[in-house]
């Protein structure tokens, strides 16, 4: 059984802060699984595998949702930052039709920047991808560096356009956004202070960072940031429905935040999430259900479960602080997930060792595990552990990032070490939210008409 109760994880993470994290008590009651992971559900089929040089070397993944652009968007990170962009026109054979490599000088240090997204505008396709050095690298005052991707497949067509500097350095994430009042906004976490930023992606290409940057969405006032000195990590945005706003979503210092960004100039917090008691230190990547009413939150932990939050006290305002999960989910207890996409009523999973999952919120408080595939293929407790030379003992391995296409259901993603991955489930042969009487509202955005506002039929 893999969907599992709140209560359960939030005793066995009480457990081993109390045992102060020694690893020789806290696996002493738990037996571990050495061996590697192979294979899938019967309903999962592995289309295409492209394997990519590299160990530690693939982070963020994205696919363009026009099937007439078959493209996908692979982030280079550590020993190969930079980008590549392979076509899925063949699902089953990938092929790389580009790759930029970032002029890293020796005294570079750190992930290089694990994220990168594409997004269309006045006709145009750029691809967004961060920077993220260590402070004092040679490197370390860029944030994000823009590319015009429109000429692809042709690769002499690719050209860097623009770029975020020392105002938003060291970009952890980016997140485009079509903001319900026309204009295409950037959103980022940089590491240079405790918030997120909003760019004007047209004043971005235009006049630069200085006249793009609209506003920062700071961590609410009431988390100690003393204690955690984290900013936040992922970042979202969705136009709400029920409410009539754009919203904004982070993960980081303090649990998941939730922001009116109806008037991006002008952030306004309405609520917070921090399960166990508020002993969520840090969220990793929170996404909302396109009717607003629900949200999927990963802390990229060992031993802690994906959470479904029912957000309806916040939304009403009855609580500015939602301290308990309507329901978790989980595909191995001893291991973590990483990163989430919604397309109600299935969640697909980058889970790190667990490889792709997928489970279903069609009732929020019992996530039931729909399919998987394991693309690790490597023994438990062999990941990240700060070195692109060795091995570590740490569950940060495997599956790193997820997409899909709208269009067609198609599912890709990256592996850490593994190289990129396509995959069906059988029965999902495309997500329109209209089709679950939903609002046709996911992390894809529609570039041309922005979000879907209209009344469901």
């Amino acid at each position: 059984m893999r969907a599992r109760n709140f209560g359960f994880y939030a005793l066995v993470s009480a457990v081993l802060y109390v045992l102060g994290g020694s690893s020789a008590l806290a696996q002493a009651p738990f037996p571990m699984t050495p061996r590697a992971k192979t294979g899938g559900s019967s309903n999962v089929k592995m289309l295409g595998h492209l394997p990519l040089e590299g160990y530690f070397s693939l982070g963020g993944v994205d696919i363009e949702q026009e099937v007439s652009r078959p493209f996908v968007y692979v982030s280079g990170m550590n020993d190969k930052v930079g980008f590549t962009v392979a076509s899925v026109a063949d699902p089953a054979n990938p092929k790389v039709i580009y790759h930029w490599s970032f002029p890293k000088v020796e005294r570079d240090s750190g992930l290089g920047g694990e994220n990168g997204r594409y997004f269309k505008l006045k006709g145009r396709y750029y691809y967004a991808k961060t920077v993220q050095f260590n402070v004092r690298s040679p490197n370390d005052s860029l944030g994000l560096i823009l590319f015009d991707v429109t000429g692809l497949p042709d690769p002499a067509t690719v050209k860097e356009v623009a770029h975020i500097g020392a105002i938003g350095a060291r970009v952890v994430h980016v997140f485009p956004y079509k903001h319900s009042d026309g204009r295409l906004l950037l959103l980022t976490t940089p590491t240079v202070g405790p918030y997120a930023q909003i760019y004007d992606a047209a004043k971005l290409l235009s006049s630069g960072a200085q006249a793009a940057l609209v506003s920062q969405v700071p961590i609410p006032a009431d988390v100690n940031l003393k204690q955690f000195a984290r900013g936040y990590h992922d970042s979202y945005a969705a136009y709400d429905p029920s409410t009539r706003m754009d919203k904004f979503y982070g993960a980081g210092t303090g649990g998941f935040h939730v922001y009116d960004i109806s008037r991006p100039e002008e952030p306004k917090h309405l609520f917070s999430m921090a399960g166990g008691g508020g002993v969520i230190a840090g969220g990793h990547t929170i996404i909302p259900t396109p009717d607003g009413r629900y949200a999927v939150g990963t802390t990229e932990r060992q031993f802690w479960p994906v959470f479904v939050w029912d957000l309806s006290p916040g939304l009403s305002g009855e609580s500015r602080l939602l301290s308990q999960p309507a329901g978790s989910w989980v595909a191995d207890w001893q291991d973590a997930a990483h990163i989430v996409e919604v397309r109600w009523p299935y969640v697909f999973v980058a889970s790190f060792e667990d490889g792709l999952q997928v489970f279903n919120i069609a009732n929020p408080r019992q996530p039931k595990t729909e399919g998987w595939y394991y693309t690790c293929m490597c023994e438990h407790q062999t990941g990240w552990s700060g070195s692109v030379t060795r091995p570590g003992t740490s569950v940060l391995n495997g599956a790193a990032d997820i997409d899909i296409r709208n269009a067609d259901g198609l599912v890709v993603m990256t592996d850490y070490t593994s190289g990129l991955w396509s995959f069906r489930l059988e029965g999902f042969n495309g997500w329109n939210g209209r089709y679950w009487r939903m609002p046709n509202i996911s992390e894809e955005q529609d570039w041309d008409r922005g979000p879907a506002i209209a009344p469901i039929p």
